[in-house]
């Protein structure tokens, strides 16, 4: 299991895994670049490749195929998240001077604004119910299905889709009263 070997200290390893899986890497990026907005500054490629180096050098135990996307979505999402709040805080003055060639679409600082709520909803989520933040997190930034989702977590699919109805109300209500 070529997992196990990169795990164990095989360099070759790694770049099996990945060659395997940017396909799959590229596809959950560009989903994840979509819903921030429609003229995001991240391509999928970019987003794929950040969240790499955030991986390259850190002691990992992927379980699983689906173990290791749902891990990727989750560096995806903190690129995502950091990117954002940095536009955010240009947009602000940023202490720097700002120059541009174009106009902005004020799209993209909504969709910034709502990718930031739902990090900090899902956050607070996390604090509150560890597994529903987990569920939404999967289905959300993973664009995992519920059975794949019980996969991850080892739980049936049936407290998947319990867990997923409670952090889908509860998280219309953070989201509503943030923005």
């Amino acid at each position: 299991m070529l997992l196990q070997a990169w795990r164990d200290g095989d360099g070759l390893a790694f770049g099996s895994i990945f060659e395997q899986a940017y396909a799959e890497l590229k596809r959950i990026a560009a989903g994840r670049v979509q819903q921030v907005s429609g003229n995001a500054t991240l391509s999928p490629t970019e987003l794929v490749h950040e969240a790499l180096l955030r991986v390259i050098g850190k002691d990992l135990n992927w379980e699983n195929r689906a173990h290791f996307f749902a891990s990727m979505s989750l560096y995806m999402r903190a690129v995502l998240v950091d990117h954002a709040r940095a536009r955010m805080s240009d947009k602000r003055g940023g202490g720097l001077l700002h120059v541009t060639l174009g106009k902005a679409e004020a799209g993209e600082e909504s969709g910034m604004a709502e990718l930031l709520a739902l990090d900090g909803a899902l956050n607070q989520l996390e604090a509150l119910d560890p597994r529903s933040s987990a569920v939404l997190h999967l289905k959300i930034f993973a664009g995992m299905d519920r059975h794949q989702i019980a996969d991850v977590l080892g739980v049936s699919v049936q407290i998947v889709d319990r867990e997923l109805r409670f952090a889908k109300v509860w998280l219309s209500a953070q989201l509503e009263s943030r923005l």
